[in-house]
């Protein structure tokens, strides 16, 4: 094997003998069958990708780790007193945000692409990925940050624009309803 490959099996198994409860079930799943947890850690991780590309439901596992995970932290970021979990995720939901609106105008080249849902979903691990410079942060600050400032004014012209009409749109409305029961 390469050396670059020797040096991701060293970082993952070093990661897979940190205490944590997921370590505790590799550690018992080592023991039992007999195999090292870092390659029972990539066997996991094959097949998992293997499901992703020939898989049933692969788009609902890739929203639900796109989405559900993330949650449940955040949830747990705005329970804590620290500001910078916070910022973190909302980084992550501004860049989810951007990249779901690409996605949905993009929609066509999911039958193009055979391991679409394989690659987003590792897309969004990235994104919330526990480093200091994950993609979403990569992301917001060379993409999505200078993209609103440049435009922030016409972005604001637009939302007040479409504010305005959405409650004249709702004025009439209440007004027509309230003529309609008093007649």
């Amino acid at each position: 094997m390469s050396a670059v490959v020797n040096g991701y099996l060293d970082r993952l198994d070093k990661k897979l003998h940190e205490k944590n409860k997921i370590n505790e079930y590799f550690e018992k799943a080592e023991k039992a069958i007999g195999v090292k947890r870092v390659y029972l850690a990539v066997g996991l991780m094959s097949l998992w990708a293997l499901y992703m590309i020939l898989g049933r439901g692969a788009q609902l596992i890739c929203n639900l780790v796109g989405v559900a995970y993330p949650a449940y932290v955040s949830i747990n970021a705005l329970e804590t007193s620290s500001k910078e979990d916070d910022t973190k995720w909302l980084t992550y939901w501004v860049t989810y945000a951007c990249f779901t609106i690409v996605d949905f105008f993009c929609d066509f080249i999911v039958s193009f692409i055979p391991f679409y849902w394989l690659l987003k979903c590792l897309f969004l691990i990235w994104c919330f990925a526990p480093l200091a410079n994950n993609g979403s942060t990569i992301l917001y600050n060379r993409v999505i940050q200078p993209l609103f400032v440049k435009n922030r004014k016409s972005i604001d012209e637009v939302l007040n624009k479409a504010a305005s009409g959405a409650a004249g749109l709702a004025k009439d409305v209440a007004g027509k309803a309230f003529a309609g029961k008093s007649e």
